[in-house]
C-alpha cells in the first residue's frame, strides 16, 4: 500500500507554520541593506501586491429567517438583526473579520470609522481548518 501524503489535501497551511513565519520574516529587519544586494537577489517588498483586488464588505447584523417569510416580504416590513444599534460594525476584507468600527456619514455616503483592528495572531488563528 503507498503512504498518503495528507497534507497535499489541505492547502492552508498550518496556524503556527503561518504565526512562526510572520515572526520571522517581519519582526526581525534584514541583515542587509538593498544597496548591498545584487538587483536580481534583492528581497521583493509588498509594492507587488499593492494591486491586487480585495472584497470589502460592512456586516450590521444577521438574521435567520424561513423562505416562506422572506418571499411574503415587500416594501416597508423589517428584518430584525442579531445586533443591538450601539454594537460596532463588522468590517470583512475577502470574507475574513478585519476590524470594526462605527458607522459615519460623509456628505451624502455612509462610511466605517475603525475603533479596533483585529491583531494578527487572532486572525491567523482563525485560518485552521
Amino acid at each position: 500500500m503507498v503512504p498518503v501524503d495528507h497534507t497535499s489535501q489541505n492547502p492552508r497551511p498550518d496556524p503556527q507554520e503561518l504565526k512562526d513565519l510572520l515572526e520571522d520574516e517581519f519582526l526581525d529587519p534584514p541583515p542587509f541593506s538593498l544597496e548591498e544586494q545584487p538587483e536580481e537577489t534583492a528581497p521583493r517588498g509588498l509594492e507587488f501586491l499593492y494591486d491586487v483586488p480585495l472584497q470589502v464588505s460592512v456586516e450590521i447584523g444577521r438574521s435567520k429567517i424561513l423562505l416562506r417569510d422572506l418571499l411574503n416580504m415587500g416594501p416597508g416590513q423589517i428584518v430584525e438583526l442579531d445586533k443591538m444599534a450601539d454594537d460596532p460594525l463588522d468590517l470583512y476584507v475577502n470574507s475574513r473579520l478585519i476590524a470594526r468600527g462605527k458607522p459615519v456619514k460623509i456628505g451624502n455616503k455612509f462610511g466605517i470609522k475603525l475603533t479596533e483592528v483585529i491583531s494578527t495572531s487572532d486572525r491567523i488563528e482563525k485560518l485552521g481548518p
